[in-house]
């Protein structure tokens, strides 16, 4: 299944300086290790060494958080878009 990638300017360099790419799967795990073909070392800096999404970035499959529908298990439908984006934290002391 076709799916659109849509990356942070701080995962940019690991596809070559695009904002989107293009991969296969039916899984977020599947999305991830196509991408990783092609850009060898993309899958290590979205997943540590435990197979988690890592913490510091958040991931949605159309509207719905990754983490909340499976992790890299979450099925991921035909045509769907995927967003990874880096978390935000602060705010006041």
């Amino acid at each position: 299944m076709a799916v659109t990638v849509r990356l942070p300017g701080s995962l940019r360099d690991a596809v070559g300086g695009d904002n989107k790419v293009s991969a296969t799967g039916g899984t977020l795990e599947e999305v991830f290790a196509d991408i990783d073909r092609r850009h060898p070392g993309f899958r290590a800096r979205v997943v540590d060494e435990r197979g988690r999404l890592v913490t510091y970035v958040n991931v949605y499959i159309g509207e719905d958080d990754a983490r909340s529908k499976g992790g890299l298990a979450a099925e991921i439908p035909e045509g769907a878009e995927v967003m990874v984006i880096p978390a935000m934290a602060g705010g006041c002391r």
